[in-house]
């Protein structure tokens, strides 16, 4: 599903990272860990397509990602990757089934259409009662679901999760944890995760170590 080989990526005179060579399987959970400043976020980042590597090649879902000039690398991150940060960026002028359609509406896709898989996904996240609600009205936990709702709305292959759980107290860590297996099974998704989080790595399928821009063998 995800194929990275040997990527490099250098800040100014910081070479972030050395010659990565990373695969993830289809309906794989992957936890990257590693203490900080180690090129986590950025190899993240390199996988989520928000960032092109200096060398080396990155596929995707069987599409070579160098391949795609600016508008079809939006759109294809639009259909494919689903993004979920530590903070939820929910726009807070919108409620949470606003939030939620959003992606899906920039895609052009039908409005009821989306409205009917939008109020789906909140109810199996368990925070359909919180539909009309804005982000201020909600708890971290309730926040950090909608947001995960809203990069499920455009049924990617991938969602990529950058400390999800780290602004949340340890009953919503826990929750949200096992939230991420549900939504694995239920859609069939491959999951990387970037976290500090022993017990969220210790839930994965497989832990990578990051040190010094380089995976750790």
């Amino acid at each position: 599903m995800i194929q990275l080989e040997n990527i490099t990526k250098r800040f100014g005179s910081l070479q972030v990272l050395k010659g990565i060579d990373f695969s993830v399987n289809k309906s794989e959970i992957v936890s990257i860990v590693g203490p900080s400043g180690a090129g986590k976020t950025t190899l993240l980042h390199i996988m989520g397509t928000l960032e092109r590597p200096d060398a080396g090649s990155v596929v995707i879902d069987s599409i070579p990602i160098q391949s795609l000039d600016q508008k079809k690398l939006s759109l294809f991150r639009n259909q494919h990757i689903g993004f979920v940060f530590q903070i939820p960026q929910l726009l807070p002028e919108f409620s949470a089934l606003e939030n939620v359609m959003l992606p899906a509406l920039i895609a052009k896709k039908n409005y009821k259409t989306t409205e009917t898989e939008a109020r789906e996904l909140l109810q199996f996240l368990h925070v359909e009662e919180r539909a009309q609600h804005k982000p201020n009205e909600m708890s971290g936990g309730e926040r950090q679901r909608v947001a995960i709702a809203r990069a499920l709305i455009n049924r990617p292959s991938i969602i990529l999760a950058d400390e999800p759980s780290g602004s949340l107290d340890s009953k919503n860590k826990e929750e949200l944890h096992r939230l991420f297996f549900d939504v694995r099974d239920r859609f069939s998704l491959t999951i990387v995760i970037v976290t500090h989080d022993k017990e969220v790595s210790a839930l994965s399928d497989r832990i990578v170590t990051m040190r010094d821009g380089m995976i750790d063998h």
